[in-house]
């Protein structure tokens, strides 16, 4: 029985140009187990942020499939995956994506209501204490800073229990010492909950903390470094 919580088999992404078919992603697979952690890094325009969405089922490979908590999700419709994403996935952006007319406690609450947990409150603010922002839960986002906003974020994503937290450059709008206290709590977070990472940036030593690393290079993979 395959117990893995992520598997990639033979993932290629082509889309078109002015010059022809460009293709992004060529011929990638690999398996991530629950609990585990992969760092995706190469330089821009490598594919790392095509893998990413692929993984996350927020866009479709053009050939290959993606098996996510053991949906094929090339067979599902977008409502579908959809679904899947919020069962399953938790998700961290370079830009924060917090919603300015929410506070912090409802920025996180939000997720949890959606999805009709009657405790979304109590679990919210517990999470924005085990963040360090126990004192700001009625703070807007304007009124915190990028390394407060970036710990919301990271609050909200692991607020739903994800099966798999996909992190996409979570450091790369905050300065060198914000970014390790970021990066400190993120992969704590992530032992504690027993979550999946799979972690984009182009910060190396970020990359590093990770269990396993796969370098791209003009969408193929150059270089695969395991436990």
């Amino acid at each position: 029985m395959n117990s893995s919580i992520l598997t990639a088999r033979n993932l290629s992404k082509v889309v078109p140009s002015a010059e022809g078919e460009l293709t992004i992603l060529h011929d990638l697979s690999l398996d991530l187990n629950p609990g585990g952690s992969l760092a995706i890094v190469g330089s821009s325009g490598s594919g790392k942020s095509t893998l990413l969405g692929l993984l996350a089922g927020l866009d479709l490979p053009s050939d290959g499939s993606v098996t996510l908590a053991g949906h094929d999700l090339g067979t599902l419709d977008e409502d579908q995956r959809a679904r899947v994403r919020a069962e399953h996935v938790g998700f961290v952006f370079q830009s924060f994506q917090l919603l300015d007319s929410l506070n912090a406690l409802e920025n996180v609450m939000l997720p949890l209501e959606l999805e009709g947990h009657a405790d979304a409150r109590e679990r919210a603010r517990a999470l924005l204490v085990r963040v360090g922002l126990g004192q700001r839960l009625t703070h807007y986002p304007r009124q915190l800073s990028g390394g407060e906003q970036q710990r919301v974020a990271i609050a909200r994503a692991f607020a739903a229990e994800p099966d798999v937290l996909f992190a996409d450059e979570p450091t790369g709008n905050l300065d060198s010492h914000t970014g390790e206290r970021i990066s400190d709590l993120l992969f704590e977070l992530n032992q504690e909950r027993g979550a999946t990472l799979v972690l984009v940036s182009h910060d190396e030593r970020l990359a590093h903390r990770c269990q396993r690393l796969i370098r791209l290079e003009g969408g193929r993979l150059v270089d695969r470094v395991e436990p």
